[in-house]
């Protein structure tokens, strides 16, 4: 059964659909239509004919329903066996038979009562087939019950009446059609929804699971439509939120109005600066800082931001990530103020020893000292020069400065010079120095600073080149500048070290491991003097291959870099 009248559930007060009931109510309902026809019936029966109620037929027809509807109700027919529920129905021709046989004089139409059980076997969608075959039998008993006992009992007496049963035959098979279709169309709707409503319970827990995440997360989160609104934030960011808003009573329209400045920590942000207005731009970024709120409470944040996008490339959104690291930046301050401190009380005192050393050693050369002293002058003024050099490079680093006296010079020269003076270091540990330079690079630069620069890259890449390895130097000119290569043939380094290589006191996992001295600052500095120039300096590494250092130099201090086709043209 997959269908009942609308209105008979409503009667009822049953929101449920009737395919959600279970069978006892679907039996119930399927019975109640010929039910409450016949009770709605039996005020005109009596009005007409009175004497019926007394027909021993007539009251036995309407124990019988009243029985029937009774037991529909009461009996638990999912404990049943399948298809027993059809007694009832099949009981129901039996009682409106004996309403017809005694009422049919008195009152016309009792046999269209076989239509309620007929639709009821229709509608069951069990087996359409049995249900028509029952239907006709059902009503045709109706039909020929009073006339089977008459003495003018005739064959064309019993044609007359198979019109009805046939007619019941019809509407019971179009009735089957109708609710076959119908019970299939339920069950694609109920398979649907049941779909939906997994689908719905999938993404509720996907939303909670979601909101978890983000509150757990010690960032803040939020996602922007394209148009600015807000689709997602987190508790942390809604605490650097309330950090940024405007004083109490202050207006607030948006993010123009929130409290974000430079690293200052007192100019406010331009619109174009602010994260927001380059999330919506499309900008994806990392690492960009900005300073939150004022006074004690103000937060530096390290923000991050990826655009959304639609299948057809549009953009339809950004999300963007704010980190707190206001420990981290002080942290670093510090650090650098320390370092900056340090080598310069250290400074003095190593100018005055190294001075006094350089006496020393005058004195010793004058007097035509012999013995071991005048050696370990020698090799304390060495060191004590060494370590002196070594605080002006931390100075340097510390204050992010680097000073440059430009003059003409030639570059070939210099390169010629540093790979005299690594010439010793490189035979010591066995490694290869090959010269490809041009003849003659003239250069308005530094020459003490750029060769400062090669000092530091062919250092590195003798200590990284193990025994019978090949370090090569290659200088050459294009149209915008000059372009110096140091190639070897070294550790190289992974990808992950080479996101690292001019940060301060880095230094790779396996130099580590053997112990090559150093203190992590020379491609540092080196970077800084070449950036002080105009140029650039940038590296190509493989592990247990090698490591390519290019620097490229503009003819004229402060002329803009340019590409140039000399890598390619030089690279191994």
């Amino acid at each position: 059964m997959s269908s009942t009248p609308h209105g008979t559930r409503k009667l009822l007060g049953i929101r449920r659909q009737f395919h959600e009931l279970n069978l006892r109510w679907r039996v119930f309902l399927s019975q109640l239509p010929l039910a409450l026809t016949v009770l709605l019936a039996l005020p005109m029966v009596w009005f007409v004919s009175p004497w019926l109620f007394t027909d021993p037929h007539f009251r036995t027809g309407l124990i019988l329903l009243a029985a029937l509807t009774a037991a529909a109700a009461a009996v638990p027919w999912h404990r049943l066996p399948p298809l027993l529920y059809w007694s009832i129905p099949l009981l129901d021709f039996v009682a409106i038979g004996y309403l017809y046989d005694s009422g049919r004089a008195a009152v016309l139409g009792l046999s269209l009562l076989a239509v309620f059980p007929v639709f009821w076997l229709a509608w069951s969608e069990i087996a359409p087939k049995t249900a028509a075959i029952l239907s006709f039998f059902g009503t045709t008993l109706i039909l020929w019950a009073p006339i089977l006992g008459s003495p003018n009992l005739t064959a064309a007496s019993l044609a007359a009446t198979l019109l009805i049963p046939f007619i019941m035959v019809a509407v019971s098979v179009t009735t089957s059609v109708v609710s076959l279709g119908s019970g299939r169309q339920q069950r694609q709707l109920r398979s649907a929804e049941s779909r939906v409503s997994a689908s719905l319970a999938e993404s509720r827990l996907r939303t909670v699971l979601l909101d978890a995440v983000l509150d757990a997360v010690d960032v803040g989160v939020l996602a922007l439509a394209a148009d600015g609104r807000e689709l997602v934030r987190n508790a942390r960011q809604e605490g650097y939120r309330q950090l940024v808003l405007p004083p109490a009573g202050a207006p607030c329209r948006g993010e123009g109005d929130y409290l974000l400045f430079a690293p200052d920590g007192r100019t406010p942000l331009t619109a174009e600066e602010r994260p927001g207005f380059r999330a919506l731009r499309g900008e994806a970024f990392s690492g960009c800082l900005i300073w939150a709120g004022v006074g004690e409470r103000q937060r530096t944040l390290s923000v991050s931001a990826r655009p959304m996008r639609d299948d057809e490339g549009g953009l339809t959104g950004s999300v963007l990530a704010f980190a707190d690291v206001t420990e981290l930046v002080s942290a670093l301050r510090v650090k650098d103020e320390f370092v900056a401190s340090v080598s310069h009380e250290l400074r003095t005192p190593l100018t005055s020893i190294i001075g006094y050393m350089d006496l020393a050693l005058e004195e010793a050369e004058d007097i035509s000292l012999q013995g071991p002293i005048p050696a370990a002058l020698q090799v304390s003024l060495r060191n004590a020069e060494r370590l002196l050099a070594l605080v002006s490079d931390l100075l340097s680093t510390a204050s992010g400065a680097v000073a440059i006296d430009p003059a003409p010079m030639d570059l070939a020269q210099v390169v010629s010079d540093s790979l005299e003076a690594a010439r010793p270091r490189a035979e010591a540990a066995q490694v290869r120095l090959v010269n490809e330079s041009a003849g003659h690079l003239p250069l308005q630069a530094d020459p003490g600073r750029l060769g400062q620069v090669l000092d530091n890259l062919l250092s590195n890449a003798i200590k990284y080149t193990p025994q019978g390895g090949t370090v090569w130097v290659r200088a050459g000119t294009n149209r915008d500048g000059v372009l110096v290569e140091v190639e070897d043939t070294g550790m190289g380094m992974s990808a992950t070290e080479q996101s690292e290589v001019f940060t301060r006191f880095f230094r790779t996992a396996g130099v580590r491991r053997k112990a090559i001295p150093g203190v992590g600052l020379g491609l540092v500095i080196s970077k800084s003097i070449v950036e002080a120039h105009g140029g650039r300096i940038s590296f190509s590494s493989e592990p247990d291959v090698g490591t390519t250092f290019r620097v490229w130099l503009p003819a004229a201090p402060g002329a803009a870099p340019a590409e140039t086709a000399m890598g390619a043209e030089t690279s191994r």
